[in-house]
């Protein structure tokens, strides 16, 4: 997997370092539940370029991914490009969970819920 992670253009990264820098709301309050290995001491890192593609959210250690997924993932042509994006990141051995922005917002508990079930995790 480490083959995919490598940058593959400065555009790209430029890119991907302004999406963490800029970010959306629903973006910010899960990072912030998993930054810093507060979630199970597990690194999450965020807008990461994997590929063709920048994540929202990624752990190596577990080979998942986190997408939040706004309510333009839901207009025309958009889901056939979602699509073809998680079978690129499927392919590579990653596991991609796809949350949604108002739900995030409104039920950060929920979903962060989610992620501990998604992975497995007992609670400690």
């Amino acid at each position: 997997m480490s083959r995919i992670l490598t940058k593959e253009t400065t555009d790209q990264t430029s890119f991907a370092r302004q999406l963490r820098q800029a970010g959306n709301p629903a973006e910010k309050l899960l990072w912030s539940t998993l930054r810093r290995r507060q979630f199970f001491g597990l690194k999450f890192r965020k807008q990461v370029p994997i590929g063709p593609y920048i994540v929202d959210f990624l752990c190596v250690q577990r080979k998942i991914v986190i997408e939040i997924d706004g309510d333009s993932h839901y207009e025309d042509g958009k889901q056939e490009y979602d699509q073809k994006r998680d079978q690129f990141l499927q392919q590579h051995g990653l596991r991609i969970l796809r949350v949604g922005h108002r739900e995030t917002l409104q039920n950060i508990d929920g979903v962060v819920e989610r992620i501990r079930l998604f992975l497995g995790l007992e609670h400690t």
